[in-house]
């Protein structure tokens, strides 16, 4: 939709708020109205479709921060006068209005010049040639095409080729496949891919492959020689002493093939598994652990308590 539709619709009443709307209250008030509108819970009833695609595109509008700006400073021109330039005839007296659309964008901060050329397209005067806006989509991949990379078909762009490692919820950018400018041309496309979990791995883009890997309480404490899987095989990981829950450790090159050449890198995640269930022995020797061992991990918290507390 162009800035110039814009002109004949007003978006806080569509949604019904105040101009000064927060986003929270931009957003419960889009939530109440999509429900009550939505096509699933009206089957057959045009009006309420109709409704629905308004709202929607309310809200897509005023919760998109550029997108409302520019809204709000087209409202406030034609809220000052701006009717007139509707009627503009260049070079003409009467009640001609000579207006520098190079002086209106540097107005509103360098960025409505191509707001009010789409404005004021029925001067006749000329209008310079810009970009569509850039559109979104998404497409969910098996794990392993996502691995290998892989070639979808979109509606609008045809056969797009996703890369070999790609991570869960990366873009990939199609130029000129975006929505297209009445007077310039095309913005560019970008595919966001979700990947469908694997039981074991994930990948989080890269080339790089990451692994959740549980260890004993002794292992992490003592330090330890783990063995980890990858994709066709498996490594051997030194864990130090006195390893953390949730540690991050690389080994390089484990990962998958780049494109590029070489190789990602695997990352492991240290998972510190609590047994739920002790043996007579096992209990005591943690009870004997417990009467030696006297630290108290809890006091980091009142130190910090103490520091945010002087400096307020």
């Amino acid at each position: 939709m162009s800035q110039r539709e814009w002109a004949d619709k007003d978006f806080y009443k569509v949604l019904g708020v105040e101009e000064s709307a927060s986003k929270a209250s931009i957003k419960k008030a889009y939530r109440k109205l999509a429900q009550r509108y939505h096509p699933d819970a009206n089957k057959g009833d045009a009006k309420a479709e109709q409704r629905f695609k308004e709202v929607s595109e309310a809200h897509s509008i005023l919760s998109n921060d550029p997108k409302r700006k520019e809204y709000d400073e087209m409202r406030s021109l034609i809220a000052a006068g701006g009717q007139r330039f509707y009627g503009f005839r260049p070079g003409r007296g009467g009640d001609g209005v000579r207006v520098n659309i190079g002086d209106l964008g540097d107005v509103f901060g360098g960025g409505g010049g191509s707001l009010f050329e789409d404005l004021l397209g029925g001067m006749g005067g000329p209008t310079a040639p810009r970009r569509g806006r850039d559109a979104e989509t998404e497409v969910t991949l098996g794990f392993d095409e996502a691995v290998s990379g892989t070639t979808v078909t979109l509606p609008d762009a045809g056969r797009v080729r996703i890369p070999a490692g790609i991570g869960d919820g990366s873009r990939v950018k199609v130029a000129n496949k975006g929505e297209v400018d009445p007077i310039g041309g095309p913005g560019d496309l970008f595919v966001k891919v979700r990947i469908e979990p694997h039981p074991v791995f994930s990948l989080p883009g890269n080339s790089n492959l990451e692994v959740n890997v549980p260890v004993t309480y002794p292992e992490a404490a003592l330090g330890a020689k783990i063995t980890v899987p990858t994709l066709d095989d498996e490594v051997t990981v030194k864990l130090p002493p006195g390893t953390p829950n949730g540690k991050r450790m690389r080994v390089r090159g484990r990962g998958l093939p780049k494109a590029t050449g070489g190789t990602g890198d695997l990352y492991v995640v240290v998972q510190i598994e609590v047994p739920q269930h002790l043996s007579k022995a096992e209990r005591e020797a943690l009870e004997r652990f417990a009467e030696v061992h006297k630290d108290n991990p809890r006091e980091v918290l009142d130190q910090r308590l103490n520091r945010a507390t002087k400096a307020s």
